[in-house]
Order: structure tokens, then C-alpha cells, then sequence
């Protein structure tokens, strides 16, 4: 993709009008199959993972996501040729990302513990009892999914265009819920073979844990999608750092409400239930 003009050279309604941020995309889309069949299409069939230590799965982790950041700084795309790092798309993306996912696994993976009954038990280093691991392989999900959502949330847009506005709007709020649920669903069913990822209900995971985990995305996805989205709209870091914490503030709230309204999908041991007020990992509630 060194100086190529992929996914730039006529106009497609499932790409966007920005060259760089149409580049962008379309290299995370290439990018995707590497790293996917590394994981699911290798280690994960051929039970690599048995005889992995932390050193392999931090590897695993750091082979996956780092090309995501290094290879466009080597094949720099013809839309990013004349502007500055700093400018273009897929370094805002990859920042959106890089601080949602995190997020998400610091604290929401606490959530899937104390609400979903989830727990990981393979060898990792952690970071407040995360893997390091998931925070890396999040990152390259994240991008695959939410590029995926702009495509097919721009191709709806053109699609309804004729449309009364407050139908337009219902067409696409519509399509978020089911796609969230959708690629939830699909993560939870493809991840299922990999034996040191648990749930005390696989069953209940799959069916309501997946609408949880779907939150994420009902918040993300729409959000996401205005990154350099309008013509003339170009975004700075400083906007996107703070848009990706304001989605991940708001996600956490959707979280935690749920957690104190609804509470576990399964039983879980009454010291991770946390049906006190306020977040699972503060001090009396864990």
C-alpha cells in the first residue's frame, strides 16, 4: 500500500469522502485477516495456547496490535503524502481507539466479572487484574469493528438520504442495536473454543451477556463515526482524546446502571455480586 491510491480513486457510498480517513480505513479492513487468522485461524485451532507462558501470549498480543500503528509510518498512503502525522485519519483512530479500549478493559472488564460471571485463567501478566494481552488484541477488534460500522453506517445514510429525517434517524439507531448485538454476539461465539476464557453460564453469556457487552458499541459506534466525517470538519488529537474518554465516560454510567438496577446474569459468588453503590473496585465494594 506504499504510495498507493487504495479505496481513493472514484467515489463509493460505503467509504468516506476524506482521502486519508478513506485510506484509513481501508487499510484497517486489509490489515484484519492478518491478525485475525493469526489468532483464530492458528493459535486458537491449533491449541498453540497450551503451551504458552506469559512471554507468548504478551507476543501474541504485541504481534497482533502493533503493525496497526507501525505500517502506515512505512506505507504511507498517496492521501497522507502531503500532510502532517498529526493530520491524518489513521492516527486518530488509532488514538480513539487506544483510549476507549483501554478504558474498557481497566474497568468494564470488572463488570463482565462482577455481572457477567466472567474470569480469565490464563498465564498473563495484568494490569488491575486485566492480561495484558486482551488490552493489545482489544485494540485491533475495536478498529475492525468501528470501521465496519462507519462503512455500513454511511452506505444506510445514502440509502435513506429521501427520507424524512426523524425515519432516517430511526433507520440507523436501528442498525447501531443490531450490529452491537451482532458483532457481541459474534466475539462471544468466536472466542468460545479458547478454554481459559470463563463464564458460569456460557448460555446466559451468549444470549444476554452479549446485549451487555453490546453496549459498548450502542455508544461507540455513532461516535466514532464523526471522526473527519463532514467536509471541512477536521478534527484534532485533542478532539478525539476527548470525545473517545467522553464515550467511555458514558458507556460506564450505561454499565454501572445496569449493574445496580438489574444486577448479575448469573449467580456469582455474593464477594463480586457488589450491589452496593458506586463501582465494583472501590475499596468495600470488592
Amino acid at each position: 500500500m506504499g504510495g498507493s491510491d487504495v479505496g481513493c480513486s472514484s467515489p463509493n457510498l460505503w467509504l468516506a469522502q476524506d482521502p486519508s480517513k478513506r485510506w484509513g480505513e481501508v487499510f484497517f479492513l486489509i490489515y484484519t485477516p492478518f491478525w485475525l487468522t493469526l489468532c483464530l485461524g492458528i493459535v486458537v485451532p491449533y491449541k498453540l495456547y497450551e503451551n504458552f507462558t506469559e512471554w507468548e501470549y504478551l507476543f501474541l498480543g504485541l504481534v497482533s496490535a502493533l503493525p496497526a500503528l507501525i505500517l502506515p509510518m512505512i506505507l504511507v498512503g498517496k492521501a497522507d503524502k502531503n500532510i502532517q502525522w498529526k493530520d491524518r485519519y489513521w492516527v486518530k483512530a488509532n488514538l480513539w481507539i487506544i483510549l476507549f479500549s483501554y478504558v474498557g478493559n481497566y474497568f468494564w472488564t470488572h463488570y463482565f466479572f462482577t455481572v457477567l460471571g466472567a474470569s480469565y485463567t490464563f498465564p498473563s501478566w495484568k494490569m488491575n487484574n486485566v492480561p495484558h494481552t486482551t488490552f493489545l488484541l482489544t485494540h485491533v477488534c475495536f478498529l475492525f469493528y468501528h470501521v465496519t460500522s462507519n462503512m455500513t453506517l454511511r452506505r444506510i445514510q445514502h440509502s435513506v438520504a429521501y427520507l424524512p429525517e426523524k425515519t432516517q434517524w430511526l433507520f440507523k439507531i436501528s442498525w447501531i442495536l443490531v450490529l452491537s448485538y451482532f458483532i457481541a454476539y459474534l466475539e462471544t461465539l468466536a472466542i468460545s473454543s479458547f478454554p481459559y476464557y470463563e463464564f458460569v453460564d456460557r448460555a446466559s453469556m451468549y444470549t444476554v451477556g452479549s446485549l451487555f457487552y453490546a453496549i459498548y458499541f450502542f455508544v461507540s459506534f455513532p461516535m466514532f463515526l464523526r471522526i473527519d466525517e463532514k467536509p471541512g470538519d477536521k478534527w484534532d488529537l485533542p478532539r478525539v482524546a476527548i470525545d473517545a474518554l467522553g464515550a467511555a465516560m458514558l458507556v460506564t454510567i450505561i454499565l454501572d446502571l445496569w449493574r445496580i438496577f438489574l444486577g448479575p446474569i448469573v449467580p456469582v459468588p455474593d464477594s463480586k455480586q457488589c450491589l452496593q453503590p458506586g463501582l465494583p473496585w472501590f475499596p468495600g465494594n470488592a
